[in-house]
């Protein structure tokens, strides 16, 4: 423990040409690996801006070191800003973290051994944890169908009937169809517009009869004046309070102070919660619920939290995903502290339908290793061709994406094959329901994986270089991922590109498009790869 006033800086060198660093906080920009980051006195909470949904305290090297800090420490990070090629732990008593606390923690655990692979495994076990259990598996083998980035907020119960009707006539299979933003009286209601859906009810046994479940989108918010809900929280303290005694915080869906988080380090904040969500399940038939938002950012600033004597303000993001966890596997979230044991799939937060590194397709692969590489292997990817924030995807865009993620754990669509057209020899709807069932074909193998992240901690989709961990080339690799230790994905993620250099990591692969077999490792220089086509390769059991 250290007095107050103290700022403790310790320092890490990012070493040499060939070290490469995996791991910290998941970021828009999420290059990887990790180590030409820049961050400058950066509060390691989760948080909202830079899509920081998942913030572990845990970095990884090729050498097969591994760093983990206290969880009560009051974090910031510096990455080559103070000083280049350095990652700096800062502690200090400041926003927003609990500035009126006398003294704080600052300790950290250092793990090594002679690889990544068995550092990881190491840390998993000691340290980060893995999931309680396998998540549901329909989930995993068909896709999801979500009104979002197709409709946005322009949804009703005809919207949603008609959406329903096209993916069936299309001869598309689904897990599930999920009802996004809009459909309450307002926000915090957790109670269904009539004007939109005037019969929640039937509408959901509609959608049951055609062979959906139905999930819904929730938030953790209760807008102001959106009574008698957001009264009542205020009057049972059921929200996180600042230390002025306000609830007023801001989030997509408000107004600056219009809204309060509810406080789910307050064991009756949660109950109320939670049982009004219960409810609704009963009264409507709704299967279960994609729950959004959760980072620590959106509560007041200074907030005060029940559970903790050193008042962390993660603590909010920890119990939060906890507490809809019990809404059991077909739960889906998108943010996450210390929660890897949890038994549901976290979601990669909205990507953008670009080809850039901002946020866009070459950031799916990468999300994809940094989760798993952080403790979270039940990964689901969002939409397919992205969220369309300035613009649906093209038809490049949505193909590739598609491609990318086929060897992914699940599936889901908001933008549809059938809005985009034939050409260049391609029938859409075909090459569409192909990579569809080219999924469905690897469900054993993709559930199996889930059975080792339960038993063993192991990821789900790690890097290339999980199975040649020593190998430096492939510890370099960003755009080829694994499924399990069987199946290497090598997605086209530029636009235009109809060719790509492919990297094969030791052992016997076989084309998964031509039947070739190739001996690793090695590079295919220029692996043809046209618009129908997504290079996947299988290793060989000796």
């Amino acid at each position: 423990s250290i007095k107050s006033d103290k700022e403790i800086v310790d320092c890490v060198s990012l070493g040499g040409n060939e070290l490469r660093w995996y791991g910290g906080p998941q970021q828009k920009y999420q290059y990887w690996p990790v180590e030409k980051l820049t961050l400058s006195n950066y509060s390691y909470i989760t948080k909202e801006a830079d899509s920081c949904a998942i913030a572990e305290r845990y970095w990884l090297n090729s050498e097969g070191v591994f760093i983990h800090l206290s969880d009560r420490a009051p974090l910031f990070i510096d990455q080559n800003s103070r000083k280049d090629n350095h990652l700096c732990f800062i502690t200090k008593l400041k926003l927003p973290y609990n500035t009126r606390a006398q003294t704080f923690d600052f300790e950290y655990t250092i793990g090594v051994a002679s690889d990544p692979r068995k550092a990881h495994l190491e840390a998993v076990h000691r340290i980060l944890g893995k999931p309680s259990g396998v998540p549901d598996e329909l989930m995993a083998a068909r896709p999801i169908w979500s009104t979002w980035a197709r409709y946005k907020r322009d949804i009703n119960e005809s919207v949603v009937l008609e959406f329903a009707k096209e993916i069936i006539d299309n001869k598309f299979t689904n897990s599930q169809f999920e009802i996004d933003d809009d459909w309450e009286i307002c926000y915090g209601a957790l109670t269904f517009r009539e004007s939109k859906f005037p019969d929640i009810k039937k509408t959901v046994q509609e959608l049951k009869n055609m062979g959906f479940r139905v999930t819904l989108w929730i938030h953790p918010f209760v807008n102001k004046g959106c009574d008698p809900w957001y009264k009542e929280g205020v009057e049972n303290g059921y929200f996180v309070l600042d230390h002025n005694g306000k609830e007023d915080t801001q989030w997509w869906n408000s107004k600056t102070g219009e809204a309060a988080y509810v406080d789910f380090t307050k064991p009756e904040a949660s109950n109320w919660y939670i049982s009004r969500l219960s409810k609704l399940l009963e009264d409507t038939g709704i299967d279960s619920y994609k729950f959004d938002a959760g980072e620590a950012s959106w509560q007041p600033d200074d907030p005060i939290l029940a559970s903790t004597s050193d008042q962390h303000p993660i603590k909010i993001q920890t119990d939060y995903i906890r507490e809809v966890a019990t809404f059991g596997p077909i739960v889906e979230v998108r943010s996450g502290f210390r929660n890897q044991f949890q038994q549901i799939y976290m979601r990669m937060i909205d990507k953008d339908s670009l080809w850039s590194w901002n946020n866009g397709l070459p950031t799916l692969v990468t999300t994809l290793m940094q989760l798993n590489m952080n403790g979270y292997p039940l990964v689901l990817p969002d939409m397919i061709g992205g969220n369309g924030y300035e613009g649906a995807p093209s038809r490049e865009m949505f193909i590739r994406w598609l491609q990318a993620n086929v060897f992914m754990p699940s599936m889901q669509f908001s933008y549809v094959p059938w809005d985009y057209t034939d050409g260049d020899g391609i029938n859409i709807l075909e090459l569409c329901r192909h990579f569809v069932q080219l999924h469905e074909d690897f469900i054993d193998l993709i559930v199996e994986r889930f059975h080792r992240a339960v038993d063993h901690g192991e990821p789900v989709n790690p890097p290339v270089w999980w199975i040649d961990p020593k190998n430096h080339v492939a510890h370099t690799i960003y755009d080829e991922f694994l499924l399990g230790e069987e199946v290497l994905a090598a997605p086209v993620l530029e636009e235009g590109q109809t060719s790509r250099d492919i990297y094969l990591p030791a052992g016997e692969w076989l084309d998964g498009n031509n039947g070739s077999i190739y001996t690793g490792p090695l590079w295919l220089r220029k692996y043809p790869a046209p618009l129908s086509v997504l290079p996947y390769f299988i290793r060989q059991k000796k």
